[in-house]
């Protein structure tokens, strides 16, 4: 995103228990979670004053912790409370907050039993992942090379830090070839998801195809936008999808806390519409999270309605 250096900005930032000036919040060199990738996250939005689903993404956080091993030292209570008090200090309306704990410098090895855990809280105004021309017309994804791993190789239901270094190289390389973003399967050849985002296609019969999230996060947004379908009668089939099967689907969008609702309008060689049920599960969320009113008309209706 356009803008100052993240490490160079005006404003607090919460860190292990108190508000820090945002330069001043550092970490060390020797910190196990720079070398060993000892880090969980989560991707939050604030739309008008209210942060979505915070509740779930705090229970997600100390959740990954637990399954990387260690324990967060606040409560879900306090870990919501620190995120309202960032966006609040912050003077942040419309934003986007990155809760991150990780292990820190007391040990420097694979071994880190003995590690300070940290928790901090930064919050930021923040406009659309994707560019509204993009989001217009759909986003060119194109296959990646690198694939998800299986789930007794990595922790793969944590939002931990590690587990992104493929979709950085994924997403470079991608952009390098002048895509948006990249399609990941799984180590068996299935469709996964994006870098960052879950995927859903329509395949010409009315219904929303999604992948099993087996060997990857199970979205908030996609948990979101699945009882948003089923709340327009759009039945929701998660199952096997393979890559052969691209060429059928005639609306595809990602879902995530940054993407939202982002319709795809080129995977490979493979291009699609930005099409009904597409148009009315952008609006049905952008209504949900707060963008718009319950007054407002949807852009299109749900073949149902």
């Amino acid at each position: 995103m356009a803008g100052p250096a993240y490490d160079d900005r005006d404003g607090k930032i919460y860190y292990d228990g108190e508000m820090v000036d945002w330069r001043d919040a550092k970490v060390h060199l020797l910190t196990h979670a720079l070398h060993y990738g000892s880090a969980v996250f989560e991707g939050v939005r604030m739309y008008s004053g209210k942060i979505f689903k915070l509740r779930e993404h705090s229970e997600r956080l100390i959740k990954s912790a637990e399954i990387m091993g260690f324990k967060i030292p606040y409560s879900v209570e306090e870990i919501d409370q620190a995120c309202i008090d960032a966006c609040t200090v912050n003077g942040i309306t419309d934003g986007y907050l990155r809760p991150v704990a990780w292990r820190g410098s007391e040990m420097m090895g694979v071994a880190a039993q003995s590690n300070t855990i940290h928790f901090a809280v930064a919050a930021w105004e923040w406009p659309s992942y994707f560019s509204p021309e993009a989001r217009a017309k759909g986003i060119s994804l194109t296959t990646s090379q690198w694939r998800r791993p299986p789930p007794n190789t990595a922790p793969v239901h944590a939002k931990a830090a590690g587990l992104y270094m493929i979709a950085t190289l994924s997403k470079h390389a991608a952009e390098a070839k002048g895509f948006t973003d990249s399609l990941m399967l799984d180590w068996r050849g299935q469709v996964a998801e994006a870098t960052g985002a879950n995927i859903f296609m329509e395949m010409g019969d009315g219904k929303l195809h999604t992948p099993i999230p087996d060997c990857f996060l199970d979205g908030i947004t996609r948990r979101t936008v699945i009882d948003l379908a089923r709340a327009h009668d759009i039945e929701v089939v998660e199952r096997v999808i393979m890559p052969e099967e691209l060429g059928n689907a005639t609306q595809v969008f990602l879902t995530g806390t940054a993407a939202e609702v982002t319709p795809v309008g080129r995977i490979d060689d493979h291009t699609y519409q930005v099409g009904e049920i597409t148009q009315t599960l952008m609006t049905a969320y952008e209504r949900a999270v707060g963008k718009v009113t319950a007054e407002m008309p949807l852009n299109s209706q749900s073949r149902a309605s």
